[in-house]
């Protein structure tokens, strides 16, 4: 039967005023849904205008429930209006139709909830943001998760049993029997699963950390069930499974107590003692009761080696608190200073060189100077004279 022949036969078997109220209601419904959705959100703008932007429970689940609301309004309408008409036409139809119309409200009902876990959000994270704990500011994104997941988990299971008239106690067990099979193939997800759990209880970061993980340097930008993300100093983010944190070596930069310079200042060969005294002296007195300095950390300057091409001079220095913008603008001042001082005293930095000497020049003759004079008589000698 083609859609000609298939209408054909619904206009016979449908009344013309039944169409005519079927038409008309389903526009109606469609109205009732916009008109729904049209005044959940304008009164959230008004709401949130009143509050000059500031986050409102009451603005926040009206955003939330505005479309699923005009879903729901359309499956009900939908229901109300198309079954009693094909109650009279095929009764196959009519069943399909009406579990149609019952899974689309369950999925928009779900949808509703999913879009209202946002607010719970909110007001989880502000709580977090409140207490001194930084537990709760990792575990607050995963609580989140966890009720997304398990709305999404009841909407499909309700639509399986309720709407397509699926057992789900048969495919529960059944999922028993291959338990081992599916525990083999979510391994990886299990153990990641176990190491936000070992994250969260050995809390070797938290959110906001900066950290180095595989490589990695950033902050953590958030703790996942599965997953821990990191934003790169360059500005990418990084995704690494819980597993792999750990099961690494990681290093809590935000953690540190203090920033630690060293640095080595080198001198060319031909500085004098004295002045590799007086280099060591000015660097000292440049250090002395520094900015950042804790008295239990104060610099070391030493003139610590021979180079192949300079005297080293070694400097540690260590930064309270570890500011890293504060610290290099000490640093660059220090710098400043010890520069000024050594061209004051003379004193020249030295960069890689390499010096050739050649044999026979005036410093360094090719015969030591106590054999000069019997080489000379040796070769008088040879010349007759």
């Amino acid at each position: 039967m083609n859609i000609t022949e298939w209408w054909h036969e619904f206009t016979e078997k449908i009344e013309w005023w039944r169409m005519v109220t079927l038409f008309a209601s389903l526009l109606a419904t469609f109205v009732i849904g916009r008109l729904a959705r049209y005044i959940c959100e304008r009164r959230a703008a008004a709401i949130t205008h009143e509050k000059e932007g500031e986050f409102g429970l009451g603005a926040q689940v009206l955003k939330s429930v505005g479309r699923p609301l005009e879903w729901i309004t359309w499956a009900a309408g939908f229901y109300i209006s198309v079954i009693p008409h094909l109650a009279k036409f095929d009764p196959a139809l009519t069943l399909w139709t009406g579990r149609s119309a019952k899974a689309l409200a369950i999925f928009a009902f779900a949808w509703m909830l999913y879009r209202l876990v946002s607010v719970i959000d909110y007001y989880l994270k502000q709580w977090a943001t409140r207490t001194e704990s930084h537990l709760d500011d990792m575990l607050a994104p995963m609580v989140g998760k966890a009720l997304r997941t398990t709305v999404i988990v009841i909407a499909v299971m309700f639509i399986g049993q309720n709407v397509l008239g699926l057992n789900i106690s048969t495919i529960l067990a059944s999922l028993g029997i291959g338990g081992l099979a599916i525990a083999f193939a979510a391994k990886d997800s299990i153990s990641n699963l176990f190491g936000s759990l070992t994250i969260i209880a050995d809390q070797p970061f938290k959110v906001g950390d900066r950290v180095v993980i595989d490589g990695y340097d950033g902050p953590v930008e958030e703790v996942g069930l599965r997953s821990t993300k990191i934003r790169t100093l360059t500005g990418h983010q990084v995704t690494i499974p819980n597993e792999k944190i750990v099961n690494s070596a990681v290093e809590n930069i935000g953690r540190r107590p203090h920033i630690r310079r060293l640095s080595n200042i080198t001198i060319t060969y031909d500085t004098p003692v004295k002045k590799v005294e007086k280099a060591v002296e000015i660097i000292r007195d440049v250090l002395k009761d520094h900015e950042g300095m804790d008295k239990e950390f104060p610099p070391r300057v030493y003139f610590d080696e021979f180079n192949d091409w300079s005297l080293n001079i070694k400097l540690i220095a260590w930064y309270h608190p570890p500011k890293y913008w504060n610290y290099l603008d000490w640093r660059q001042r220090t710098n400043m200073e010890i520069m000024r001082r050594f061209e004051q005293e003379g004193i020249e930095f030295a960069f890689p060189t390499s010096t050739t000497y050649l044999a026979g020049d005036t410093r360094r003759p090719l015969v030591p100077p106590r054999d000069a004079g019997i080489i000379k008589k040796v070769s008088d000698a040879l010349k007759g004279k």
